[in-house]
């Protein structure tokens, strides 16, 4: 029998899943590391971590699946977008990856947008000039760190690094170079102008491929460490929501999917290029050749709710280690107990800073409306809305623009919690469906890297013989109703502190 490897690397671990070819998950693994934040703002971690997580993420699978890693024909990645990794002349990290997160690149941010031209900077790469991204960073170590970006020969995406390392080859492929912004979005390759523009020398990037394409198969040094055999393929993959787009079946015009992870992401399919000329939300390419995506992306939404968890809930992580139970089941209990609008408690999910509909690296959380009455499951409902606004936010934009999901998948930590999904219908104002795979970026590398192995005739004819809806959950009209009223005052909350955060972020 042929198998197939997703390798998920993600902001706080990476995942490596083995699938047969019906998409079944034959074996798994995840592995954790740290993230590093030298200052107010900055997000950083190191490569190292993320490979040594793969050895023993792939390692693992293989040995306990007794598969013989010959009959693993072809593996994809799926990856963090938009971090950046510098390798000297013999492929060694020079500096900590800094990654997505990361919104120290303001200055640099509006260099790019004066050198290009703002309405030009959004025709060719479909977005404004945004701290997150990576040709912010690499203005960023310019300007900063001359030294390393003079020793600089190849420039990487995170999961790209990490091809690297199995295969010896420096490639990405379109879905994660999107988000670069050094990519012609429409054109699907690098755009020489935005480079001459910006003074960074194209052959420091990757060669450029689509994502279910052949890119290099595995190394001899990766075979040794990993257990995987010289033979297996590896494809182009994908960013990670460009993956989850493929592992939840959104390959396909009226189909979308909100993920809620670190970030929290509302995600279309167009086969038609849209982009929002006031670049509130982000078109890239997809992981289907000849299409593309718009999403909306929430800087801090399941890591809202970790943050509260670490901060405010000592006393339900303890009795949840008693019980052998997860912690964010008793924070969703609780949360159950507060009434519909957390009694009138809001809170702005800008912990680290913005991306949709603000823009904003300077803006930060705030709880609107704390009052003495208050107690722990208001706190933790009004972070679990408050999210969902933001979301909600995404989706009004994407309709705006005419694209019009006709329901709602849901993936990611998010889709764990009963509470959310009943939450997310009332708040989003649409029917929500989950998948029948917890696995949604892993499956969908694994996918694409059965299309490049043949294993697939297509992306679209995978998904639907792999991706089946599990629960629906509907909307109740009463409480839309409500929602609608709270979010109202929720947008309105922002462009009345927008100028406080700026004087904040300057004290």
């Amino acid at each position: 029998m042929k198998y197939l490897l997703g390798i998920d690397l993600g902001t706080s671990g990476t995942r490596s899943v083995l699938f047969n070819p019906d998409g079944q998950v034959i074996c798994a693994k995840s592995a954790e590391y740290p993230l590093d934040q030298p200052q107010n703002g900055w997000a950083e971690q190191d490569p190292q971590d993320w490979w040594e997580a793969a050895i023993a993420t792939i390692s693992h699978v293989i040995k306990e699946s007794g598969v013989d890693p010959r009959d693993i024909v072809s593996l994809g990645i799926s990856g963090q977008m938009h971090g950046l990794v510098m390798l000297d002349e013999e492929g060694e990290v020079l500096r900590p990856s800094i990654i997505w997160a990361d919104q120290r690149t303001g200055e640099e941010c509006e260099d790019i947008t004066r050198l290009v031209g703002a309405e030009r900077l959004i025709e060719i790469t479909a977005n404004p000039a945004l701290t997150g991204f990576t040709a912010s960073k690499i203005m960023w170590v310019k300007k900063h760190q001359p030294e390393i970006y003079k020793k600089t020969r190849h420039i990487l995406l995170p999961k790209d690094y990490l091809r690297y390392k199995l295969t010896g080859d420096f490639a990405t492929e379109v879905s994660d170079a999107s988000g670069m912004q050094l990519l012609d979005v429409p054109k699907r390759n690098w755009n020489q102008e935005v480079l001459d523009k910006l003074g960074i020398d194209k052959d420091l990037l990757a060669k450029v491929y689509e994502s279910p394409e052949v890119t290099g198969h595995i190394s001899e040094n990766a075979s040794r460490l990993t257990g995987l055999s010289q033979n297996t393929l590896v494809v182009g993959g994908a960013g990670d929501n460009a993956a989850a787009a493929v592992g939840t079946g959104t390959v396909r015009d009226g189909r979308a999917f909100t993920t809620i992870g670190t970030s929290g992401v509302v995600f279309a399919h167009s086969s038609k290029l849209a982009i929002d000329p006031k670049g509130r939300v982000h078109t890239f390419c997809c992981a289907v050749p000849g299409a593309w995506h718009v999403m909306g992306v929430l800087q801090s939404a399941g890591l809202s709710k970790r943050w509260l968890r670490d901060t405010c809930c000592e006393k339900e992580i303890m009795e949840a280690e008693k019980i052998g139970e997860d912690p964010y089941v008793l924070l969703d209990k609780l949360a159950e107990t507060s009434p519909p609008g957390a009694n009138r408690l809001i809170y702005l999910p800008y912990l680290m800073g913005e991306r949709t509909p603000h823009l904003d690296p300077d803006c930060r959380g705030v709880f609107f409306g704390l009052s003495a009455m208050h107690k722990k499951a208001d706190l933790i409902r009004a972070v679990m809305e408050g999210v969902s606004y933001g979301l909600k936010d995404s989706l009004d934009i994407l309709e705006e623009m005419g694209v019009v999901p006709e329901g709602m998948l849901l993936t990611g930590g998010g889709a764990k919690s009963f509470f959310w999904r009943q939450l997310l219908p009332d708040i989003l104002d649409t029917p929500v469906t989950t998948i029948n795979s917890a696995e949604g970026p892993a499956l969908g590398v694994a996918i694409l890297a059965g299309v490049g192995a043949g294993v697939y005739q297509s992306v679209e004819s995978a998904c639907d013989k792999l991706v089946q809806p599990a629960l629906s959950f509907e909307k109740d009209e009463e409480r839309v109703k409500l929602y609608r009223k709270y979010h109202k005052l929720y947008q309105s909350l922002y462009p009345a502190l927008q100028q406080s955060f700026k004087d904040l972020s300057k004290l």
